[in-house]
């Protein structure tokens, strides 16, 4: 069994695909899904469910929740439920089961350590293969206390962070041409991420595009400075220094 949570929260068994439609449960399994494998406290799962303002019979609601999770989960010829009791709390136990979050999180480590090793080649494969994990935006539409939104900046954060590799491996491998579009819509998403500006002139450097690469530069600057009334970080300083000068530095024989 797998459980999905890179998009709308969702289980898949075999050829079959399932998802709790219910805002409330669906909340509740999400919570046990970020800690499996660790206990979730009650006072913690009240709170994501109805934030600071429980009704009065919540500890008697999340029982029910409790029960309707255990019950969208029950599988012909399992024994027990995966959703367990254990004081302060329940606990998710992921057994054999997978979890698409947890597979995301090691191939981002994995292609990581591969451009270290200066093994590109792999490394670009292992990171587009992350990427392919996502369904949409982590957890689809779903919002909650500080154990959901915790992990929807963390995820959130960790697919940027692959998307900046495995541009990084793009550049080393010479498919600066290939990468420029993505950049791009990564600069207009994240107009603040200095380092996607840097990737993206240093793409249209080795792609001839001199004149572009500058103006992504001057863009760069300009909403910094009304953003943020900040100049530049320093490797974007150096590099359009760089590409004023042509330096030989910024070719791809010379960086690698």
């Amino acid at each position: 069994m797998r459980y999905e949570v890179l998009g709308p929260v969702r289980l898949v068994d075999g050829a079959d695909r399932s998802a709790i439609s219910a805002r409330k449960i669906e909340t509740v399994l999400t919570v046990l899904l970020i800690r499996s494998d660790q206990v979730v406290p009650l006072d913690q799962l009240i709170t994501e469910i109805w934030d600071e303002a429980p009704p009065r019979r919540a500890m008697a609601g999340l029982h029910v929740y409790i029960s309707q999770v255990r019950k969208f989960l029950d599988r012909p010829g399992r024994t027990g439920s995966p959703v367990v009791t254990r004081a302060p709390g329940y606990l998710l136990r992921k057994g054999d089961d997978e979890i698409d979050f947890h597979q995301f999180r090691a191939a981002v480590d994995r292609g990581r350590r591969l451009m270290r090793e200066r093994r590109h080649e792999e490394a670009a494969a292992c990171l587009e293969a992350a990427l392919g994990l996502w369904r949409g935006p982590v957890l689809g539409d779903q919002r909650g206390g500080p154990i959901i939104e915790g992990f929807v900046t963390w995820m959130t954060e960790s697919r940027l962070e692959c998307l900046e590799i495995l541009a990084e491996a793009y550049l080393r491998l010479g498919r600066h041409r290939e990468v420029i579009g993505r950049l791009y819509s990564l600069v207009t998403e994240n107009p603040l991420r200095e380092v996607y500006y840097r990737q993206l002139m240093l793409a249209l450097y080795r792609s001839e595009r001199q004149a572009d690469a500058l103006e992504v530069y001057r863009s760069a600057r300009q909403t910094l400075r009304d953003e943020l009334g900040l100049e530049p970080c320093r490797a974007l300083r150096d590099l359009q220094r760089a590409i004023l000068t042509a330096d030989e530095r910024l070719d791809l024989r010379a960086a690698s």
